[in-house]
């Protein structure tokens, strides 16, 4: 009974993931057989760079960033992934470390599948294999973006666009990560991110409430700041 329950709450964790979405049912099982469970704190490391990572992570719930560090040891967070996307998969393709980080932002559950035994599914279901180099694509072109915003873009502009990115559903943000965590995802420190929220709410901007909250007033300037940064 044991056996049963862990496959079909392994089932469920995959059929959340889009690079399996094109296997049935049997096939799913078979991906369930070699999977195992995880759970991570707040805060707990998933693995650092230079571990030597043999298993693909799909998080069935939390939430967790992948970041790395500079020289100097300033944090850059390139990444934050939900339920139903997957860390590790460069572990699939390469025998190499890590080259960053993946800490759990909130106690996370994750399905933990064996690198070699997938690795012998790519070659049974190639279409896993082409979701996978699809996601990675992505990934880059977002890893791109980021470095062009830092490198050519103001700390007002990047600060407008994600929250404009952030409140396109809904008006009223509820931050889902730390303000720190915010600033380094968009090149900056915590006390310059500070700054300039403070300014775009003296703007009429926006309006902050409490610490994890931020309404947008005005859209259309929010749209000029970024137009012009």
């Amino acid at each position: 009974m044991k056996c049963h329950c862990e496959h079909t709450s392994a089932s469920s964790c995959i059929a959340l993931v889009p690079i399996f979405h094109n296997l049935n049912q049997e096939e799913v099982l078979e991906v369930a057989g070699i999977t195992r469970h995880l759970t991570v704190s707040k805060g707990e490391m998933i693995y650092a760079m230079d571990d030597m990572v043999d298993s693909l992570y799909v998080i069935h719930s939390g939430r967790v960033k992948i970041y790395r560090l500079s020289d100097t040891g300033k944090e850059q967070v390139l990444r934050v992934l939900r339920a139903g996307d997957f860390l590790g998969e460069l572990a699939l393709f390469k025998n190499s470390p890590m080259g960053d980080y993946a800490e759990a932002l909130e106690e996370s559950s994750m399905c933990v599948i064996d690198g070699s035994a997938l690795k012998e599914l790519l070659g049974k279901y190639p279409m896993i294999a082409l979701k996978i180099l699809e996601e990675l694509s992505q990934r880059l072109e977002q890893t791109e973006k980021l470095l062009e915003d830092i490198s050519l873009h103001s700390v007002e502009r990047r600060l407008a666009q994600v929250l404009l990115d952030m409140s396109i559903d809904n008006d009223e943000i509820e931050l889902e990560m730390s303000k720190r965590d915010l600033a380094s995802q968009i090149g900056t420190t915590s006390e310059t991110l500070s700054r300039k929220l403070t300014s775009f709410q003296e703007l009429g901007l926006i309006e902050q409430i409490g610490q994890r909250r931020i309404v947008v007033v005005d859209r259309e300037g929010l749209e000029g700041v970024r137009a012009n940064g």
